[in-house]
Formats: C-alpha cells, sequence, structure tokens
C-alpha cells in the first residue's frame, strides 16, 4: 500500500528543516540501506530486511555470514570468515535487532553465533581463530598460522559487550550477560551475569529465586 500524499510531504517538510549534519546522517542512512538491498543480500550467505552495514574496513568471504533483521553494523567493522582447506566452512550468524559498533573485529574460522538484540559496543574483538606460536622453527609468520582444530564462540541473546572488550576461541557468553569494559573473556560466562576483568571474572549473578543481583566473592 503507498503512502498518502500527506504522509510523504510531512517527510520531506521535516527533512528540509533538519539541521545539516541530520541531514547527512539521514542521507547516509537512505543510502547503506540501499546498499543493503540491492547488493549485500547478494553477496552474504543471508542479509535480513531493515539490516545495514556501513563502511567496513574489510569484508572476507561474506557468502559464509548470516546477518537477521533490523541489524546495525557501524563504520570500520572487520568481519572476516577464513576458509582454511576445502573441507572447513565456516559460518558467521548475527542474529536479529544486534547492534554492532565501530571498529568491531569479528573472525570466524569455524563457528561464530550472536544471538538476537545484542549490543557490541566499540573496538571490540570476537575470534574463534587460534595461531599456534610453539614450533619456532615453522618459517610462517605466527599471524598467518591457524590452528585446523574446529572452534567456536557463541554470544547469547540480550547480552551487552563493553568497549574494548576481547572474546577469545571456545568460549560461550550466556543469554543477558553484561561483560565490562577492556575485559578479556577466555571462559564461559553463564546467563545474567556481569564479568569483567582480565581475565574476565563473573562478579555478579541474577539469584532467580530472589529477583536480586548477588555479588560474586573473589
Amino acid at each position: 500500500m503507498s503512502q498518502p500524499r500527506h504522509s510523504i510531504c510531512s517527510k520531506i517538510w521535516d527533512f528540509l528543516i533538519m539541521p545539516l549534519p541530520e541531514k547527512v546522517n539521514t542521507l547516509e542512512l537512505a543510502f547503506y540501506r540501499l546498499k543493503g538491498v540491492v547488493y549485500y543480500r547478494h553477496i552474504f550467505g543471508s542479509f535480513g530486511s531493515g539490516s545495514i552495514l556501513y563502511k567496513p574496513m574489510m569484508l572476507s568471504n561474506p557468502r559464509f555470514m548470516h546477518i537477521g533483521k533490523n541489524v546495525v553494523i557501524r563504520k570500520g567493522a572487520r568481519l572476516e570468515a577464513i576458509v582454511s582447506s576445502p573441507e572447513n566452512t565456516p559460518v558467521l550468524f548475527i542474529g536479529n535487532n544486534v547492534n554492532i559498533e565501530q571498529s568491531v573485529h569479528i573472525v570466524c574460522h569455524s563457528r561464530v553465533v550472536i544471538g538476537d538484540e545484542v549490543s557490541i559496543t566499540g573496538q571490540c574483538a570476537i575470534v574463534d581463530v587460534t595461531h599456534p606460536y610453539q614450533d619456532v622453527h615453522n618459517p610462517l609468520k605466527i599471524g598467518d598460522r591457524i590452528l585446523a582444530e574446529r572452534s567456536f564462540v557463541e554470544i547469547g541473546a540480550r547480552s551487552f559487550i563493553g568497549f574494548g572488550s576481547a572474546i577469545l576461541p571456545n568460549v560461550r557468553v550466556g543469554n543477558y550477560c553484561v561483560i565490562g569494559a577492556h575485559s578479556l573473556v577466555t571462559r564461559d560466562v553463564p546467563d545474567c551475569s556481569v564479568a569483567s576483568g582480565n581475565p574476565a571474572k563473573v562478579k555478579r549473578r541474577f539469584n532467580a529465586s530472589t529477583e536480586e543481583w548477588i555479588q560474586e566473592l573473589d
């Protein structure tokens, strides 16, 4: 159904009276929405309606990536799916209503799953890749070596990942978790928890019986 004429005119008027920075933001948003429809939907494994990918720093093998509906990925993202052998099929799955802020680094060698309504703030790293260093005689630099074993990262629905945090391979962050800024997550975080630090430790947990957040003892 087409929009009523007065509604279209109202939107045009609202745009005309916007301050210039808001006009620029609105036009940029419209451009990337259109790019999602005419371009990204054809190169990704799937790219949900209403999703926006602003200018990425790196986009590698998007055919192995599945983006849900109404996802926003800000500028400077590195989205990389690594195919280390013909037998290896990586899968990066991002659920619905996820926001990923500026300069986030996601590398998927095996399986990375980000649940619905997750917020990932700026300059975070989420990687399921391990670079083995033990062989000092290997001519490959460490950064080019990739452990062949299958691995994963999972972030549960409605979780919040604080600024500058890193989530390392074979870690599950539960549903409704908060990861504090600049944390290094090296082990699982249970549902309804707050974790922070380097390495991250659980600081608070939600007690469903008492409906209270309980401080964890170190």
